[in-house]
C-alpha cells in the first residue's frame, strides 16, 4: 500500500512536536508536521511515532484524516518519488 512509506515519515515529522518525543528524525518536512499532528494525536497518539503498527493506525483511520493532512502526505510521498538530482543515471543507489 502507497501509504506504508510515507506514514512512517509523517508519524517521525510528528514526534518532533510531542514534548515527550525523546527521538528526533530528519525524515519528513514541517507541511506534514503542520497539517498532521492533530489527525495523529486524534488517531494513532498512544502509538510510539516509529512503531510498525502507527503505520497501519494511520492507514486504517485515512478517510478520518483531515484532507489536509491527506494532501500533505500525498504531495510528501510525490516529492520522495520524483527523480533525485545529482544522483548517477537518476537511481538510487540503496540495496
Amino acid at each position: 500500500m502507497r501509504l506504508k512509506s510515507i506514514v512512517p515519515a509523517a508519524v517521525a515529522v510528528l514526534a518532533l512536536t510531542l514534548p515527550a518525543a525523546a527521538q528526533q528524525s530528519k525524515r519528513g518536512n514541517e507541511t506534514l508536521k503542520k497539517y498532521c499532528t492533530g489527525d495523529y494525536l486524534s488517531y494513532c497518539g498512544n502509538l510510539a511515532p516509529d512503531d510498525p503498527a502507527t503505520d497501519a493506525c494511520m492507514q486504517k483511520n485515512w478517510k478520518q484524516l483531515t484532507e489536509n493532512c491527506r494532501r500533505a502526505i500525498n504531495a510528501y510521498e510525490a516529492e520522495q518519488n520524483a527523480p533525485k538530482q545529482g544522483s548517477q543515471g537518476g537511481r538510487d543507489k540503496r540495496g
